[in-house]
C-alpha cells in the first residue's frame, strides 16, 4: 500500500483548532496557547504550543519544522482522534479537504498508482464512491495516460467529487473507522 512518509516528522501543518488558553492533553501541567493540527505530509494529528500572543484560524497552514519556526514554540506530540477537542473534530473534515486541494498532485498520484490489495479487492475501492466498475475505468484510463488533475479525472472517468471522496477516506482512516489504510500508517 502507498504511504506518504518520506520524513519522520512533519514540517507543515494545518490548524484544526486553536485555544489561546488551554491545558495540554499530552503533557500534564503544560498550559498556554495550544494548537491542534494535522500534518501535511503524514496526516498526523498533533498538539503544539503556540507562541504567546499569537492568533490563528482554522485551516491556516503553519510551519512546525525543527528549525526556524516562529508561530510554534514546540510540538508537544501526536494526538489520537479521541483526544481531539470537539471543535477540532468538527473542523477536521473541512481542513482535510483544504489540505488535499492544496496538494492536488500528491493526492492525484494515488489514483495513478494504487494497486490491488488482493485478488478480490483493489485499493481504489476503499475510496468512497468507487466500486468495481469505476475502479476498472480508472485503471483503463490511467494506462492510456496519467491523470493530470482532479478535473481531468472527473472528465475521463466521471467521478463527481474526487477531492471530497479522498478527503472522506482520509477522515475515516484518522477516526479509526477502517480496517485497511491507504493514507494513514497505523
Amino acid at each position: 500500500m502507498a504511504y506518504n512518509n518520506t520524513k519522520k516528522y512533519e514540517e507543515i501543518a494545518y490548524i484544526i483548532n486553536f485555544s489561546p488558553r488551554s491545558s495540554s492533553k499530552l503533557i500534564p501541567g503544560r498550559d498556554g496557547p495550544l494548537i491542534e493540527a494535522i500534518g501535511e505530509n503524514r496526516l498526523i494529528l498533533l498538539e503544539t504550543l503556540a507562541a504567546k500572543n499569537s492568533n490563528f484560524t482554522v485551516g491556516q497552514k503553519i510551519y512546525i519544522g525543527k528549525e526556524g519556526r516562529t508561530d510554534v514554540v514546540s510540538v508537544l506530540g501526536r494526538l489520537s482522534y479521541q483526544q481531539l477537542s470537539e471543535m477540532a473534530k468538527n473542523s477536521l473534515q473541512q481542513v482535510i479537504e483544504l489540505l488535499v486541494q492544496n496538494n492536488e498532485s500528491k493526492f492525484l498520484n494515488y489514483f495513478n498508482e494504487l494497486q490491488p490489495i488482493g485478488p478480490r479487492l483493489h485499493s481504489l475501492e476503499l475510496i468512497p464512491g468507487i466500486g468495481k466498475t469505476t475502479m476498472q475505468l480508472i485503471i483503463k484510463e490511467r494506462e492510456k495516460s496519467a491523470f493530470k488533475s482532479f478535473e481531468d479525472l472527473k472528465a475521463r472517468v466521471g467521478l463527481k467529487e474526487p477531492l471530497i471522496q479522498l478527503s472522506k477516506r482520509i477522515h475515516e482512516e484518522i477516526t479509526g473507522n477502517t480496517r485497511l489504510s491507504i493514507f494513514i500508517r497505523k
